[in-house]
């Protein structure tokens, strides 16, 4: 089927030389209120007024915001992984630890001085993986402050799925560290219980020549707030950030992006899709590209559509682009949030096809394009198969 692009209010275009969209006056090193840190001392408790906290429901983050959460819980790790790969535990003294980048807000802050073991997976230098790299975390109650990183070496190709299910209160750091020439894609998917919070910021430092592919993918969970960030540690490095989300009642999903194009000659791309159903179902994306004057050569674009299902259902979108050179090769965004149309069900009805499957098919078509980015038989289509069931639900 199509794609299909939801009709309501859009953004779309290119960003002139100087302009900025978003947030003038912050820093813009960090496009957050407080400089990067691993100390969460120097980050102030958020209190909602802040421009980085203030979509998100603080009162819901039970603790992990403001100092008072308590490492109470276990999330169980497991990885299954092809001969080669190495997996370890290591402390935070370890070298690798860090490599990719500070913290940039207080959550993530405290995640790193609270954590105690870090997961490292690692893939030798011109490794070309044929099978992926599977890494389980289940949470069993609790709250929990976590790391992990993942690190593959020049020239090496890998597929790293990291699948998050059960019941915790998680905040995280995740690293991917990309070596020259080397190729990583990594699938994180968040299939939480109902009552789970998870608030994680991921960033990836990718090496010269190199590319990184991410997909997010958010179904589960009471709150998610998840903070994607890349760095290019060279020129030629190629960055493509794909998402998608299903929120439902009650649930607020959050995906707060940063591209720091620093060196010359890297290439962003991004897309993001949503949907919501349900009362109080809140999503929030937030695209930030910033390419800096030694960034000649840039090449960066991003993307987001957000398709509402029902009443009572809210999309805050906002993409934001600053350029400080003329220098290069092409930048632009696109937003757009809309109703289902009636249009698109009335066309697949007179078609005699009934009502709840011609909603299902729409839904199918507007996230198919991303789904396929995944590349794994088995991830697809369970993915697809929650996403039924929730319109199925939904109907019922």
């Amino acid at each position: 089927m199509a794609e299909i692009t939801p009709a309501g209010s859009t953004t779309d275009g290119a960003i002139t030389v100087g302009q900025q969209v978003g947030r003038p006056g912050q820093p813009t090193d960090a496009r957050v209120s407080a400089a990067p840190s691993f100390d969460v001392a120097d980050f102030p408790v958020p209190h909602g007024r802040e421009e980085e906290w203030r979509f998100t429901p603080l009162e819901r983050l039970r603790g992990l915001h403001d100092g008072t959460a308590q490492a109470t819980g276990t999330v169980r790790v497991e990885v299954i992984a092809p001969d080669g790969v190495t997996t370890r535990t290591v402390d935070r003294d370890d070298p690798l630890v860090g490599t990719a980048g500070k913290p940039v807000d207080r959550v993530a802050a405290q995640a790193y001085t609270s954590f105690e073991k870090a997961t490292v997976v690692s893939v030798p230098k011109e490794a070309v993986l044929t099978e992926p790299v599977r890494i389980g975390l289940h949470g069993e109650g609790g709250t929990v402050f976590g790391h992990q990183i993942v690190e593959v070496g020049a020239f090496a190709e890998a597929v790293v799925v990291i699948d998050h299910t059960g019941d915790a209160t998680l905040a995280a750091n995740v690293e991917y560290l990309i070596g020259e020439g080397a190729k990583l894609t990594v699938v994180s998917v968040q299939d939480w219980d109902a009552d789970a919070v998870h608030v994680a910021q991921h960033t990836a430092l990718v090496g010269r020549d190199a590319s990184f592919k991410s997909v997010v993918v958010t179904l589960g969970g009471d709150v998610v707030r998840l903070h994607p960030r890349v760095v290019y540690g060279g020129p030629g490095g190629e960055a493509e950030l794909f998402g998608l989300y299903f929120t439902d009642q009650g649930q607020h999903q959050e995906h707060r992006l940063f591209i720091d194009h620093d060196t010359p000659h890297c290439r962003s791309n991004v897309a993001y899709k949503g949907a919501l159903q349900g009362k109080d179902a809140h999503a929030v994306w937030i695209g930030d590209v910033l390419i800096r004057a030694a960034a000649e050569g840039t090449d960066t674009y991003e993307l987001n559509r957000n398709l509402v299902l029902t009443d009572g259902a809210r999309v805050d979108s906002v993409p934001n682009l600053e350029i400080e050179t003329g220098e290069i090769v092409g930048a632009g965004h696109a937003s757009a949030t809309g109703r289902f149309e009636d249009e698109q069900l009335f066309y697949l009805m007179s078609r005699g096809i009934r009502a709840d499957e011609a909603r299902r098919l729409v839904v199918r078509g507007f996230f198919g394009e991303l789904v396929q980015q995944i590349g794994l038989a088995d991830v697809e289509e369970r993915l697809m198969a929650k996403i039924d069931a929730e319109l199925e639900a939904s109907v019922g």
